[in-house]
């Protein structure tokens, strides 16, 4: 599937037998004992995506501000990573995609280009370009059309066929685009302000609602659209917010009821004081097979819940630095998530004896499996 290795490792790691207690590592870095990622990014890790379920292997991509996009191939059954190759920005990469065969990884960079990344040759070509950084990058395919789909700090939203210099459409936001999600045929934007819009995207983006208000009263992070219990379509869309909470939104709901907040990646204080220390909500992904969800915070931590209960499966050890990205692999079977300094607490708490790390969690559908269902 890939031409020549563009110069990052290929040792394989972790041998063992997947989701057990084997993984290599464990420690303070490590606490929940899970699979290493071999050759991690030597900066803060912004984004994670696993290859679709149309290949017959496993990949893993990532972002992160080092300026590169990396690409390991994961063995399902031991947890063995591969590093394969890497494609370079001129700046940060702040999020990275798949197109729907696999074939092909898209990346938005601060370099104010999205590149389209082709595997079989092991060429990156720039496919996209803003006025500011591109904060968000998602694969389109309908079956009229396939394109991707950008967002800017520069307050556009813009559709690009990869085989034109000029985006098919271009759409001046309100504010600055700070997170977006796309499961077809619906489009979410979350922008700076708290300020959300919906789009349909049949024939092209139509717009649903825009310059809706949020339904949290801090600055949101991170969306994820989230599908009905048939896996018809898309049902609504989790919002993760920089104040710990996360809110579920049903477009449309059947009932104002059907919409609901929750906080979350808060820890008590170490005094006898009634307060708590709050971190932000910087990724959220949801179970493929389940429909339940992750989340991840500034604290280091990530939770599984079943939004349907509204109750939490699980919480995971506190890791060194905050998990910044996480994703679920298209079967279902994996948990990825990335550990690494996020900024939240300033300059003067980043640790640079501190490393990122990608760690690989294989036993997510059980996990993720809601209390009530049976096998």
């Amino acid at each position: 599937m890939f031409g020549p290795s563009a110069g990052f490792g290929g040792a394989t790691s972790n041998t063992g037998l997947f989701g057990q207690t084997t993984a290599a590592g464990g420690g303070t870095h490590n606490p929940m004992k899970d699979f290493e990622v071999t050759s991690p990014p030597d900066d803060s890790i912004s984004s994670l995506a696993f290859s679709p379920g149309t290949l017959p292997m496993t990949f893993l991509i990532g972002g992160s501000w080092d300026n590169n996009v990396r690409c390991w191939e994961v063995n399902q059954n031991t947890g063995a990573t591969v590093p394969k190759a890497q494609q370079t920005h001129q700046g940060p990469v702040l999020d990275v995609c798949w197109n729907d065969d696999g074939t092909k990884v898209f990346s938005a960079s601060c370099d104010k280009t999205a590149k389209m990344w082709d595997l079989n040759s092991n060429q990156a070509i720039q496919v996209a370009q803003h006025d500011a950084p591109i904060k968000t990058v998602h694969y389109i395919k309908s079956p009229n059309y396939s394109c991707i789909m950008t967002g800017s700090w520069d307050r556009t939203l813009k559709f690009w066929d990869t085989r034109s210099p000029n985006p098919m459409a271009n759409i001046q936001l309100s504010e600055r685009c700070f997170c977006a999600d796309v499961v077809y045929p619906s489009a979410v934007v979350g922008l700076a302000g708290k300020k959300i819009n919906l789009y349909r995207l049949e024939s092209g983006p139509q717009e649903v609602k825009v310059n809706q208000d949020s339904p949290l009263k801090f600055q949101h992070r991170c969306v994820a659209i989230f599908q009905d219990t048939k896996k018809t379509g898309p049902a609504g869309y989790a919002l993760g917010s920089i104040e710990g909470r996360c809110a579920i939104q049903f477009e449309p709901a059947a009932t104002p009821k059907d919409n609901f907040t929750f906080k979350c990646h808060r820890s008590n204080g170490a005094s006898s004081y009634s307060y708590q220390d709050i971190f932000a909500v910087n990724a959220i992904a949801f179970h493929p097979e389940h429909g339940t969800l992750a989340t991840a915070g500034s604290n280091g931590k990530f939770s599984f819940w079943d939004k349907d209960a509204r109750t939490k499966l699980k919480t995971s050890e506190e890791m060194e630095n905050p998990i910044t990205a996480c994703a679920f692999d298209a079967k279902g079977n994996i948990f990825a998530y990335a550990v690494s300094y996020d900024w939240s607490k300033g300059h003067e708490f980043y640790n640079p004896q501190k490393k990122n790390y990608i760690f690989l969690r294989g036993n997510a559908m059980e996990e993720l499996r809601p209390r009530n269902r049976k096998r």
